[in-house]
């Protein structure tokens, strides 16, 4: 007996301490579909038996937030920076450790600047990868020099553009065509009616309200629709198909910056040694070099930059962090009242009033 109450006592450190007896599974992470790819934790799952984390999926930060405000537990989440402030006031997630981020020194000083990744001297979010929200548009339909945001209220692509489900990115897109952008975070009463506007002149021509990067890159491949905000990954996700597209990086025309990373949600029940490996995966210059050569998106450590395809960061036009954040709309926290209103009226501008 007393043999066995010593071997039941060393597994259970040997769980709680992230051992090779804890389970790669164990771990539960609340994401966006497709960051399950195990190209971004490599060294997690050599650690944990080849056994990846388990994930479950959301498909706007709106509604992960209303997930885990109504009690969804996991480990991990996903946000952008423009949330972490909402998330922290609804107590939802907690600091970081930075002691036991083993690739923290490593990133990017520009992203360690963003709003919200520190509050009131307490790190809250991990930062992972980072780029653009912009105007992605088929070439063999459309003139570069002809693009723009505008034309997506033109009646010739009536049922061929489509615009993320998400306010947030909604907006923004639309702050950006009336010339708002400068106070998106806090629009008057009558700049948000101007910007609304302009998401009611769009509504006619939009096929579909995309929620799926998948669903938007189809129907851009089909020919289906010829022109829709979406993000990098979707441009070259088409390049990559041979798919006539690319988004349109002119500044003066508009383009959205964002950063997103990792959080630790208090609903956490799996071992905190074990929530740090997969975070140090994901920040780890392989994983960087994995993302940018192969989604698109440049990562949050400044070493992934010198293992990288060196022609793919020129191309996707991010060898300058600091000038790439500087040039466009970046993504910053709403005011709270505004972001009320955004919900309720993005939703009834896609109920078509």
């Amino acid at each position: 007996m007393k043999l066995q109450g010593i071997a039941a006592f060393a597994c259970a450190t040997a769980v709680s301490t992230g051992s090779t007896f804890a389970g790669g599974a164990d771990l539960t992470v609340f994401d966006w579909s497709g960051y399950e790819d195990p190209g971004f934790f490599a060294s997690y799952m050599e650690k944990y038996g080849n056994e990846a984390p388990s994930y479950s999926y959301f498909g706007s930060q709106e509604e992960a937030f209303t997930k885990l405000s109504s009690g969804f537990a996991a480990d991990l989440a996903h946000p952008c920076s423009d949330a972490v402030r909402k998330w922290v006031a609804a107590d939802l997630i907690q600091p970081l450790d930075e002691s036991k981020l083993t690739n923290w020194a490593d990133v990017l000083p520009e992203i360690k600047e963003v709003d919200a990744i520190v509050l009131d001297g307490q790190l809250y979010m991990l930062p992972f990868e980072w780029g653009n929200t912009g105007l992605i548009y088929r070439t063999d339909k459309i003139s570069g020099d002809d693009v723009s945001l505008q034309l997506l209220a033109d009646p010739a692509y009536a049922g061929k553009i489509a615009v993320p489900d998400a306010a947030s990115s909604a907006y923004a897109l639309a702050a950006l065509a009336t010339g708002n952008a400068d106070d998106y975070t806090n629009l008057s009463d009558e700049q948000f009616k101007e910007v609304s506007d302009f998401l009611r002149s769009i509504h006619p021509n939009v096929r579909f309200y995309w929620s799926d990067a998948g669903q938007f890159d189809q129907a851009m491949t089909s020919g289906e629709i010829e022109l829709g905000w979406a993000w990098n990954q979707s441009e070259l996700n088409l390049i990559w198909n041979e798919v006539p597209a690319a988004m349109m990086r002119d500044v003066d025309k508009g383009i959205a910056t964002w950063a997103c990373g990792y959080v630790h949600l208090k609903s956490s029940t799996t071992p905190v040694d074990q929530v740090y490996d997969l975070l140090n995966a994901l920040t780890d210059p392989a994983s960087g070099q994995y993302i940018i050569d192969n989604w698109g998106y440049p990562h949050s450590n400044a070493k992934a930059f010198e293992v990288a395809d060196q022609a793919n960061i020129e191309a996707y036009g991010f060898a300058d962090p600091k000038s790439f954040f500087e040039g466009s709309l970046f993504f910053d926290a709403v005011n709270p009242g505004l972001e009320a209103k955004m919900l309720a009226e993005f939703e009834r501008i896609k109920a078509g009033f």
